[in-house]
């Protein structure tokens, strides 16, 4: 997977946009950030709670990791994008989405992990 199929991915979930911060674009709904690349390194950042980040973790270790420090132990979960496949990446990016999004939007626009 690639940056690029990230982006993609990302934009395509209901009222999300693109912005950036400290130097990296990310993606936001409602102005609130749940996912981040790092083109130059090739890697994701999903928005994850703890509990969140250990299943994804578990279930592909190749992929994903805590971010390190505070953030990581919050849920923030870096993704490998060359050993994602697309399925997983829009799982993470969906339940990133939902967790950061005003209630009355996330359930208007309620995405399944399979959509």
């Amino acid at each position: 997977m690639t940056v690029d199929d990230f982006r993609r991915m990302a934009l395509g979930l209901p009222d999300a946009t693109e912005s950036a911060h400290m130097g990296h674009p990310d993606f936001r709904v409602r102005g609130k950030i749940f996912a981040t690349i790092w083109p130059d390194e090739g890697w994701g950042m999903v928005k994850l709670t703890p509990d969140q980040q250990a299943a994804f973790v578990q279930a592909e270790r190749a992929v994903f990791m805590p971010v390190k420090g505070g953030w990581g132990r919050k849920g923030a979960t870096n993704v490998r994008l060359e050993s994602a496949n697309p399925t997983t990446v829009r799982n993470a990016l969906v339940t990133a989405r939902r967790n950061v999004a005003p209630k009355t939007l996330a359930s208007k626009h309620d995405l399944s992990v399979e959509d």
